[in-house]
């Protein structure tokens, strides 16, 4: 059994999500949170990095991978997130703090923004398309080998 490289898992993991957002289910509730929820572009998200906290909502070997380079950059993995959120955000930055959640596409992000406006956070916002819609409108990512960007 040979181990797949990093690239090969995100890319085996991003058609995965593509097929879970076929089940009616899940897109029903999707379709909840991204309606109870505010979105930001990447456009207009790209001027305002020193003044948002970021919130990365991916697994960790996703966020290996490299995040969005902001001055406030925190990572709870969407599982984590009820757990975590008091303590990490809103005891550092209070519960109106300016939150952009973000994900691989956009499901994840919206569902932890939704969850986190119902745990009273009132300043929350999720990127439209994720991190891969970060990629597309041309800005770049950072991880250990500095800004990577499409080519």
């Amino acid at each position: 059994m040979t181990d797949k490289n990093l690239h090969t898992k995100l890319s085996d993991y991003a058609r995965h999500c593509d097929e879970v957002l076929l089940n009616s289910r899940f897109r029903a509730l999707l379709d909840e949170a991204n309606e109870a929820v505010s979105t930001i572009t990447a456009a207009e998200l790209h001027p305002l990095l020193d003044e948002v906290v970021l919130l990365d909502v991916r697994e960790p070997e996703e966020f290996s991978s490299g995040a969005i380079p902001g001055k406030t950059l925190l990572t709870i993995p969407r599982g984590k997130l009820e757990f975590m959120a008091i303590e990490r955000i809103a005891k550092v930055y209070g519960d109106d703090a300016p939150l952009v959640t973000y994900c691989l596409k956009g499901a994840r992000g919206a569902l932890a923004a939704y969850q986190l406006q119902k745990m009273g956070f009132s300043n929350v916002r999720n990127l439209e398309g994720g991190i891969a819609g970060w990629l597309q409108a041309g800005y770049g990512i950072c991880n250990y080998l500095g800004t990577l960007r499409l080519a």
